[in-house]
């Protein structure tokens, strides 16, 4: 099983919660296509860290950036990377369940 879905327009995402970044790769998005950056953090603020009971208690502010592929709000025909860097990282938080799966996480479809 890897890490990127679909054939024409293919969607790869990377990291992990403990690592330095999390992000997607998107690629087949054909150019002139409005990438409304305002929307995607909107839509990212609601699954942050910290905002509800069933968070994480990391403190991430979970701020999408733009990497590649997207030029003053439209995409280029390029790869999109999308990349949230993670600045709460304390890797040894994950140390006594670094071999469970835990339900609503992607580490066993991973």
């Amino acid at each position: 099983m890897g890490n990127s879905f679909g054939k024409l327009f293919i969607v790869t995402t990377y990291g992990e919660s403990h690592g330095e970044a999390i992000g997607a790769v998107i690629d087949g998005c054909p150019s002139g296509v409005k990438i409304d950056l305002d929307f995607i953090q909107n839509e990212m603020d609601h699954r942050k860290p910290g905002v509800s009971a069933l968070s994480s208690p990391r403190a991430e502010s979970d701020i999408v950036k733009i990497i590649s592929g997207v030029y003053e709000g439209m995409s280029t025909g390029m790869p999109i990377h999308l990349m949230i860097e993670n600045k709460d990282v304390k890797s040894g938080d994950y140390d006594t369940i670094k071999t469970l799966y835990r339900p609503s996480h992607a580490d066993f479809t991973y």
